[in-house]
């Protein structure tokens, strides 16, 4: 039966890698006890057999270290021989332990990796005596008992099954040679280590299984928090519509700013930011309204709009307050804002006066002050 959910719901679906990440942060691997016994007995039994190759030089080496020259003095021999025992010990330590810790930090490595998460450093909740309880008499609790009560009668039975063979030779020692003994001792060793090792294989194989089938079943997750999980990274169905509806509006506000591009050549100026941002408006004394906006924009188009009007004789006037305040209030082919009439008058009048061959001094433009925009349209 799948596992429930506190709200209800069975854990069926897999988990996403963002479970899988969550896991790794709080510590949560694939572990198994059982296997990294196995591989180090295996690299044992290998460690042995190759020592084996030089293990009668080794025997002579550490032999040595107890005969003393007799042509150092008693305080010089010590120290000497204490340093090559010293060297010896380290050389069978690093011979034997070392390719030890590399097996054990490699089959790690390929049953769960090592992560290192600081999260799993303390849980609270291992502290609490009832919840250790509970786990005690929990299922894993039971299934850890029955794989170790399996690992004991299956070595148990296999070491003695080996003892059982090799014994009669061994009892009837008498009539044999110590020579002949030895060997048969020394050909039972590693038959009894081999048939211990394919029993830890057999055990390391159902605890690996057992404990990958455990680590993902926790993992697990319901639907209801597959969706939660989907609308926290997507976000919400209203969010989504309405990014996707600002990204038409942008696309629709972009195609109209091309379009208007073939405007440019009749408007009456120009302002700009100077670059940044520029809009084409078109006044005509005597005719009824307010300014219009025939195109603008922001970048490119600003670039386009400003070569466009250069191109056509427009004057271009730069007023980065005027220009932002235009863009952000204002839409192509409709007036400006009425609290801009002021403003883009004197601008107008001053564009007007300078066509006319006049030599003036550029305006100061008064902005609105909620009108006073930077270039993202929020106000200074």
């Amino acid at each position: 039966m799948a596992e429930e959910n506190g709200d209800g719901q069975e854990k069926t679906e897999e988990p996403s890698q963002k479970k899988l990440e969550k896991a790794l942060e709080d510590g949560k691997v694939l572990n198994s006890k059982e296997m990294p016994v196995f591989t180090t007995l295996a690299a044992g039994l290998a460690i042995y057999w190759a020592l084996s190759l030089v293990a009668k030089s080794s025997v002579f080496e550490w032999g040595s270290l107890f005969i003393i020259d007799h042509q150092y003095k008693l305080e010089d021999a010590l120290k000497i021989h204490s340093s090559l025992a010293f060297w010896f010990i380290l050389k069978i330590v690093a011979v034997v332990g070392l390719p030890l810790v590399l097996v054990v930090i490699g089959t790690q490595l390929a049953v769960g990796g090592i992560n290192f998460a600081p999260k799993g450093l303390y849980k609270p909740e291992k502290m609490n005596p009832i919840e250790g309880f509970k786990r005690m008499f929990s299922q894993k609790a039971l299934v850890e008992l029955g794989k170790a009560i399996f690992k004991v009668l299956s070595l148990f039975s296999i070491s003695t099954l080996i003892i059982y063979y090799y014994m009669p030779e061994l009892v009837n020692s008498s009539n044999t040679t110590l020579g002949s003994i030895m060997a048969r001792v020394n050909e039972a060793i590693p038959a009894l280590i081999g048939a211990l090792l394919i029993a830890l294989a057999i055990v390391a194989t159902i605890d690996y299984f057992w404990e990958r089938h455990t680590h993902i079943s926790s993992l697990k997750m319901s639907r209801q928090e597959v969706k939660d999980e989907h609308k926290q990274t997507e976000g919400s169905p209203e969010v989504r519509a309405k990014i996707r509806r600002m990204q038409m509006e942008t696309s629709q506000n972009a195609t109209k700013q091309r379009e208007a591009l073939e405007d440019v050549s009749n408007a009456t100026a120009i302002i700009t930011n100077p670059t940044h941002f520029a809009i084409a408006l078109r006044y005509v004394v005597g005719e009824a309204g307010a300014p219009k906006v025939l195109a603008m924009g922001r970048g490119k188009i600003a670039e386009q709009i400003i070569s466009r009007g250069q191109e056509a004789n427009i004057t271009v006037f730069r007023s980065p307050l005027l220009a932002r305040a235009l863009y952000f209030t204002s839409e192509i082919g409709e007036e400006i804002s009425d609290k801009l009439y002021n403003a883009v008058a004197v601008a107008l009048a001053y564009i007007y006066r300078i066509d006319n061959g006049e030599f003036i001094e550029e305006p100061n433009i008064e902005i609105p002050t909620e009108l006073q925009l930077n270039e993202q349209g929020q106000p200074l």
